[in-house]
């Protein structure tokens, strides 16, 4: 999949393992660095009264029973046991705290990372990449890293530490018999490093097909209209089936490769124990070892099971780990958008040129836009016409630099917008699309979105944009939440609160992409009669799909195949009889039908 790809791109299939991760990590850890150094300390003591048990085993059991038996054995073992047992419990719940305090501060400075980065990144990122993997990446994937972070991590050191405790501590006791134990972990490590290759490829398979399974969810949702208008339920219902089923099918092959290990390792330790007892048997008949240290031998040898059992499990999760460890890098590594020069610009005059620009989405791709050259007076009004695919939408989104020209220059009062600041340069511009976009806030908020609201000015602009009485009559007025996009107001009032946001931003630089086209004609006329105060002294781009509200423009500019095909004010172009008088016989056909 595409989007699995780009968002891993930086990392790489080589990039994934845990040593590269940590290498990422590092910048996000080193200020937390002497907690997690702490952490580990106290790890350590934890793995130390492992070895501990069998240490008293052993004096317990050889002086400890009989006549002979010493008084310290019988009394000191035991205040020891319990001794070791206060410290174990200290220890262990002060490293889980510190490593979780740790992991919680660099799972929110990753996800900050992560979202800064991805309002950052430029406009092609959006249009490449699909909502859910995004979602998927800064909110679920980087819990991922936290689990390796917490839970993975903490087993790591501890059970390793504790395997190295007891190791020492068996290697003290008798060192023939820990050879044995030594001979198995290399063919332990050999299992796990093939079962390694399998987990991350499926794990990779699997995160894929979570993202399309997202995917499916989010149009679903989105589109609840035309799945229920068009009795849409069973298609998608068996979409969704289809793709849990094969998500549920790569988890179980994962769980299948997982759960290998286990065994595996379980059966080659108890091959081991079987030496060993064997051979301590021996030892013992020939007086080289006491009952006490075999007790003990054998307890340390089972106490190393359970943690090397600990470190085998802890595989399956690292491994969804580093799969998600190339989302987040390759999000966290994608470019930003350029942020121009360094040039200000406090108040445009909203003089706007295109010299000679062609444009293209990629090398390969056919141009969209081929040497168009406009100029656009301050105040002037210029409509942008011409059937789909001409180039229009693309045209205006070069003024903000949402692309930049393949070919040629765009300048704005006399200056090459890439000599300015890309925030100053927007600064200048309001948009307002018939793809209305509000946010689940208030209204206050969305009216102001990206300043801090003045309730005058908010309370003006809703004014201007003939919105006032309709928001008076909400039960909070101003305040009033709207809900995602805006789902408690109609079209038209979705429509002039856009309008009302561009009216207070108070820009000298307008782009209307057809902000009528999906009204009744009760709300374009309210909607109309807010553009005009709107537009009034603006620089203004038009995007026109009904060719009725462009007739009072300035000029309006004819696109075809990329290029400016006409020019000139309304009644000039139908005269000519070209292009924009054939579009304008069309629609004016329809709407007399």
């Amino acid at each position: 999949m595409e989007t699995e790809n780009t968002l891993r791109k930086a990392i790489g299939e080589s990039g994934t393992s845990p040593a590269s991760v940590l290498k990422r990590l590092w910048p996000y850890i080193k200020p937390n660095v002497w907690v997690v150094l702490l952490a580990v300390v106290t790890m350590g003591v934890s793995s130390a009264t492992d070895a501990g048990i069998p240490a008293l085993l052993k004096p317990l059991l050889d002086h400890g029973f009989g006549a002979k038996a010493s008084v310290s054995a019988k009394w000191l073992v035991p205040v020891a046991v319990i001794g070791l047992a206060l410290v174990r419990g200290v220890s262990q719940y002060a490293s889980g705290y510190l490593l979780s305090y740790v992991s919680n501060r660099i799972l929110l400075q990753l996800r900050l990372t992560m979202f800064e980065r991805m309002i950052h990144t430029s406009a092609s990122f959006f249009q490449r990449e699909t909502a859910s993997t995004v979602i998927n990446a800064i909110v679920f994937e980087v819990n991922q890293i936290l689990s390796v972070l917490t839970g993975v991590m903490v087993t790591l050191v501890r059970d390793t530490l504790t395997v190295v405790f007891l190791l020492g501590y068996l290697f003290y006791l008798n060192w023939r018999l820990t050879l044995i134990v030594a001979v198995i972990l290399p063919g332990i490590g050999w299992i796990v490093s093939k079962i390694n290759r399998r987990l991350r490829r499926l794990g990779r398979e699997q995160q894929t097909l979570t993202n399309e399974l997202s995917y499916i969810v989010e149009e679903t949702v989105g589109g609840y209209k035309v799945v229920k208008v068009h009795n849409g339920e069973p298609y998608e219902i068996d979409r969704f089936t289809e793709m849990s089923r094969r998500l549920r099918g790569y988890a179980m092959r994962m769980t299948v490769s997982g759960g290998l290990a286990q065994p595996l390792t379980q059966f080659l330790a108890s091959i081991a124990l079987a030496i060993v007892i064997t051979i301590a048997v021996v030892q013992s008949a020939n007086d080289q070892t006491t009952v006490g240290g075999f007790v003990a031998f054998v307890t340390s040898m089972l106490l190393v099971i359970s943690p090397l059992k600990h470190l085998i499990d802890v595989n399956q999760p690292l491994q969804r780990g580093m799969t998600a460890a190339e989302l987040i890098f390759g999000l966290i590594d994608e470019p930003a958008e350029p942020h121009g020069g360094t040039r200000e610009l406090p108040s445009s005059r909203g003089e706007i040129e295109f010299r000679d620009v062609s444009f293209s989405y990629g090398t390969t791709d056919q141009p969209i836009l081929k040497n168009v050259s406009i100029k656009v007076a301050p105040g002037e009004m210029v409509a942008l016409a011409g059937p789909s695919g001409s180039g229009k939408t693309t045209l205006v989104n070069l003024l903000p630099r949402f692309f930049d020209p393949t070919d040629g220059t765009i300048l704005v009062d006399g200056v090459p917008i890439a000599e300015y600041d890309i925030h100053a340069l927007r600064a200048q511009m309001a948009m307002v699309s018939q793809d209305v976009v509000l946010f689940n806030d208030t209204i206050a908020a969305n009216v102001a979105y990206g300043q801090t609201p003045d309730r005058e000015r908010v309370d003006a602009a809703l004014r201007a944009a003939n919105l006032a009485d309709a928001v008076a009559a909400m039960p909070n007025g101003i305040d009033t939440v709207i809900g995602g996009n805006g789902m408690r107001l109609s079209g038209g009032q979705r429509q002039r609160l856009a309008i009302a946001r561009a009216i207070y931003k108070d820009a000298p630089i307008l782009i209307l992409d057809e902000a009528t086209s999906a009204l009744d004609s009760e709300s374009e006329r309210h909607v109309q009669a807010a553009l005009e105060t709107l537009m009034e002294g603006r620089t203004t781009l038009v995007i026109a799909h009904r060719l009725s509200t462009i007739e009072r423009a300035d000029r309006i500019l004819v696109m075809e195949a990329g290029r400016i095909a006409e020019e000139g004010s309304h009644a000039d172009l139908l005269r000519r009889d070209g292009l924009y008088a054939h579009l304008h016989r069309i629609q004016y056909q329809q709407q007399a039908a």
